[in-house]
């Protein structure tokens, strides 16, 4: 099965997803940094802190202190390293850009990737993730779901996340809302049906997944 077929086929079994949810871009970024390891209910809890606490902002999470700061985001879990991420991308941004995210995000595509993953803890799919959804430019995100899937349907035994990256973009007509919501669709499949133990039986995408034929038993 091919991709554009799939996700047609989510799109129709799950509808419109709406995905990031965010308020402002830069929350979106927090977002990125904070869901690493973690479930989005927990990201939701500390983002509300930031908020209840006006450290919402790229240059309060700047210039607060650390140690505040972990106590603020200790929802998450992991959250001395996110917390030392988060300021630490905070005051990259500021030092260079001060609050104006619109000048980080003109830059080109792989510019812009370039960039954010020369600073410390920002990885691949997080980077990836401020790309397509804060910065709103058209990048596929791998993230486990997006193998895990892929492996199963047979679309691709690709990997690495560059080869992956790669495989979708180029199968896939270039177009940002498409990119945005197929992303979105297979964190759904994932949560919902594609998980480690699998529910095969109720997957909008059993007729077609190599893998419920091979190991029918996880399906019962």
């Amino acid at each position: 099965m091919t991709l554009l077929p799939i996700y047609k086929r989510l799109l129709r079994h799950f509808g419109k997803q709406y995905w990031w949810p965010a308020d402002t871009p830069f929350e979106v970024i927090v977002g990125a940094i904070l869901t690493q390891q973690t479930t989005w209910k927990n990201v939701e809890k500390a983002i509300d802190n930031l908020k209840g606490n006006n450290l919402l902002s790229i240059s309060s999470l700047a210039k607060v202190n650390l140690k505040h700061l972990e106590k603020i985001i200790r929802p998450i879990g992991y959250f001395h390293q996110k917390a030392e991420r988060l300021k630490g991308i905070c005051r990259y941004i500021y030092e260079n850009y001060g609050e104006d995210l619109a000048k980080l995000f003109s830059k080109t595509i792989p510019n812009l990737r370039e960039e954010l993953l020369s600073l410390k803890g920002l990885g691949p799919e997080t980077v990836d993730s401020i790309i397509l959804y804060a910065a709103n430019k058209p990048i596929f995100i791998i993230d486990a779901y997006t193998k895990r899937i892929a492996h199963r349907l047979g679309v691709t035994d690709l990997n690495k996340y560059e080869d992956l990256r790669k495989y979708f973009e180029g199968h896939l007509p270039n177009d940002l809302d498409l990119y945005q919501e197929f992303h979105a669709l297979i964190v759904e499949l994932g949560k919902n049906y594609c998980k480690t133990k699998p529910n095969c039986t109720s997957c909008p995408l059993r007729k077609e997944c190599r893998f419920k034929a091979v190991n029918a038993e996880v399906t019962n």
